[in-house]
């Protein structure tokens, strides 16, 4: 389980393919990783991943095919930053949403606009991903590269998020441009309450628009 309250930003060390699948070495900004367990969890740009090496600073991962198709992990390169979250502790915190690290589809920057302290991000919503439209909502949460957001704006084929100056400091949000795909991650109340209502309504032969 996430909060979706990044950590910081780590570097891509290496990719190297394995098969279909890849190994993934991250280089994490020093301490980070202190008391860190093989077989532990940890969050890259929101995706669950699973310790399979530490060499220090340096964790590695395999990705699998799947993921690398759901998500931007396949997209990075050595030197790539990246968000990162460990996995949070009974009792911790939790100042986001509970996060899950299962990544639904991915998103494209359409644009970002600075006007001194504000800065707003804008992601395309294509074909490919009007299902994820169904869960998304004027001030609702979203998970965007592991970050738990609130959508400030919404249009038929577009989110809209604001980001405060930490935000932007502590992630790689203040690195996009337009073209960059990010991951998104619905919260799974949000899910489970729209799926419900679908339902309901479908038996009692409401068909929304």
């Amino acid at each position: 389980m996430f909060t979706g309250i990044v950590q910081g930003m780590a570097e891509v060390h290496s990719c190297q393919e394995n098969g279909r699948n890849l190994i993934l070495e991250v280089a994490f900004p020093q301490g980070t990783m202190l008391q860190q367990q093989l077989g532990a969890s940890v969050a890259i740009n929101g995706v669950c991943l699973t310790v399979a090496k530490i060499e220090g600073d340096v964790l590695t991962f395999d990705v699998i095919d799947t993921t690398l198709k759901l998500t931007n992990i396949g997209k990075l390169k050595p030197g790539s930053q990246v968000n990162f979250e460990r996995a949070a502790r009974m009792g911790d915190e939790v100042g986001g949403h509970v996060m899950s690290g299962h990544i639904m589809t991915t998103l494209s920057v359409r644009h970002v606009e600075q006007i001194e302290e504000s800065f707003h991000i804008r992601f395309s919503i294509d074909n490919q991903q009007v299902d994820a439209r169904r869960y998304l909502f004027d001030k609702g949460y979203v998970g965007l590269n592991g970050a738990s957001l609130t959508i400030s704006a919404i249009g038929n084929d577009w989110i809209e998020v604001s980001l405060i100056p930490e935000t932007l400091r502590l992630t790689t949000f203040g690195l996009l441009q337009a073209g960059d795909v990010v991951n998104l991650e619905i919260d799974a109340h949000t899910q489970a309450t729209v799926d419900t209502v679908e339902r309901v309504l479908k038996q009692r032969g409401i068909v929304l628009p």
